[in-house]
Order: structure tokens, then sequence, then C-alpha cells
């Protein structure tokens, strides 16, 4: 891979963002000095892609803990609190951003247990940001192991929105991971990737990842996908989600249910690629998944360039819950899951000490 791009960084200065708002055009890094900067990065869509969002949501949560200037535990466990408040409510639907704040607020009681000082909480919590951000990584390349032994060679794979590096804590990527798992197995694989209106991650950040790998892809609007399977143009689908439920419902950019119908329709196997901290197994199936609505000028603008007639009615649901059935395979940094998803996701978590989020 040539491309080795990490979208959310801890600097001294702060936590800093590629702006995945200008890309393709513009590479531009922000630096977030504040959580509630950071805050505002998620929410924004600065960083979007719920392992991202997770990253991201626990160097927030170790921001927070840096700029406190008191001495006193139980003040940085208000400051602390707070924080994480402002967090958890920029994105509803990604899990990711709840397990990581949960897991932050869990190594700080650890430390506040253990008689720790303001100062040495403060760099346990940093240092588990960090670890977060690793532990994703490796999640990723496990994911791009197992999931590239799925795909065959010659074969074309079609993706919906962009689960790639820049979804993630970088490197590999969710579905994009499993593509180039493939690849750095021998394999040939090319990749259809759709627009994703109404934000158009498929067509500005996918395309712009696959091309910077020298991996083929063609961008098609959202509503060919159907005309290109029957035509066999298609071997494969891969996505990614911004949560699992524990029957194996997946919530994902709005439109891959269209594309899992479509799949299934002409026999395409639907495969979904993500880290087990997007399975939330205390939420029981998909109905029980909040889906997250966004502003109208999302639908009837593109940047400054107004599409719509004023004062139209929007709807901007920005994802949807594709249910279990016509999901083929689940692919974690444990394995592949298969249905019955309720048995094989919790036979994952028994394989590690991460708790379900």
């Amino acid at each position: 891979m040539k491309l080795n791009i990490i979208p959310v960084k801890w600097a001294d200065e702060g936590v800093l963002m590629l702006d995945q708002r200008l890309l393709p055009t513009e590479e531009k890094w922000l630096t977030l000095r504040t959580y509630n900067d950071v805050a505002s990065g998620i929410k924004d869509m600065v960083v979007r892609g719920a392992p991202a969002i997770g990253v991201s949501a626990a160097y927030g949560v170790a921001l927070a803990a840096k700029s406190f200037v008191g001495t006193n535990v139980d003040d940085l466990a208000e400051e602390l609190e707070y924080a994480s408040e402002v967090l958890a409510k920029t994105r509803p639907t990604a899990v990711n951003l709840f397990w990581a704040i949960d897991r932050m607020k869990r190594t700080f009681e650890r430390g506040r247990s253990e008689g720790k000082s303001v100062s040495e909480i403060k760099q346990l919590l940093l240092d588990d940001a960090k670890a977060i951000h690793d532990e994703d990584i490796e999640a990723q390349r496990l994911i791009a192991k197992y999931g590239g032994e799925l795909l065959e060679n010659d074969s074309t794979v079609l993706t919906h929105c962009n689960a790639g590096a820049l979804a993630t804590g970088g490197v590999w990527g969710t579905a994009l991971g499993v593509i180039r798992g493939a690849v750095d197995q021998g394999k040939a694989v090319a990749v259809i990737a759709d627009e994703t209106r109404p934000y158009l991650q498929g067509a500005r950040l996918t395309a712009w990842e696959l091309m910077e790998d020298d991996i083929p892809v063609t961008l098609i609007t959202d509503n060919m996908s159907g005309h290109i399977m029957k035509k066999g143009g298609v071997q494969a689908v891969v996505v990614g989600s911004d949560r699992i439920a524990a029957n194996g419902d997946v919530a994902n950019k709005i439109g891959t249910y269209m594309v899992a119908v479509l799949a299934h329709r002409h026999g395409i196997p639907f495969y979904v690629a993500a880290p087990l901290s997007t399975v939330d197994m205390n939420c029981q199936t998909g109905d029980d998944i909040p889906i997250e609505e966004r502003d109208r000028t999302e639908v009837t603008h593109v940047k400054d360039n107004q599409l719509a007639p004023d004062g139209v009615g929007v709807s901007n649901y920005a994802f949807d819950v594709t249910p279990n059935e016509l999901v083929t395979a689940i692919i974690t940094e444990k394995g592949v899951a298969r249905a019955p998803y309720t048995e094989s996701l919790r036979k994952q978590f028994e394989q590690t000490t991460k708790a379900p989020a």
C-alpha cells in the first residue's frame, strides 16, 4: 500500500484532524486544542466513520484531562464527566463513540481507586487513548487479513460510503481494509464505489483513497448499483458499519439497505467489516439503534451550490438498518461471524478481554 493516512493524531498542541470536508481537492489539518473543539470536529464531520469517531472521542477526554488545572481528583472527575457528556451528544448512531468514552471513564476510575494523583491520572488517560488508537489499527489489520481471504481473485467489489483509512484510526480501514487485504494477498481486485448521497463520501473519499493506493476504482451514481449487478459486474459487496446489534442487524450509511436488498436479489455475497467495538451486545435488534437525522442543507446543497427549490420539504436520515438475513458474514478482528449472529458474535466477545459495548 502506498497510502498510510492516519486521519486523527495526538500532538503536544492538541488533537490533529485531517479535515475530510475538503477532500479530495484540499488536504488540510486542523489543530483542536479543547474537548469542545474535538466535539465540534466530530459533529461537523471533520472526522467521520465509527472507529475514527471513537478514537477522536478518547483523545477528546484525554485533552479535557490535560487542560484541567486543579489538583483535586474529584474536581477532575466532574470536569471529565461534563466533557464526556459534550462528546457523547455529537453523533448518536456510532456506538464506538460511547464505547470509547465509557472505556476512558473506567480508566479514570481505576486510577482514582488506586490513589493516583491528578497528573498520574492524566497520563493514564492519554496512554489509554493512544492504546485505543493502536488497537483500532491492529484490528483493521486483522479484518483485512480475514476479509481478504473471502474475496476471489479477479473479482469486482462494490462498496457504499467510505469505510477506509479515513473512517478509522488509519492505515487499513474496515471495508476498504478487506479490499486492501485481498490485494496484499496477491489477488487482483477492482472496486466500484457508489457516490453516497448526500454527503458524497464514496465520490470524495473512497475514490481518492483507492486511487492513491493504485487500486482500480470506478465511480457510479447511487442508482446504478442494480443495473450493474444485473449485468454481472459485481462479485461481492463490502461495507462498514456504525453499529451492529446483537442479532447481526447492521446500521450503516443511508442507502446500505438498498444495496443489500439488490445484492440478495442477485445472489451476491454482502459482507460487513467492523471491529468488535462497533458491535453493541446491549442492543438486541436494529430497531433499538438510534438513527441520526442531519441538516436539510446536506440534501438541498452540495457545498455552496443549491440544487433544490427554496422551502422544499427534506428528509435527511444519515443511516439505515440492514436486517441480519441479508448479511452474508460480519468480519471482525476475531474472524468471520456468520448466522446465527447472536451466537457467533457472542463467541467472538468471549475470545477477548474487551467487554461488549
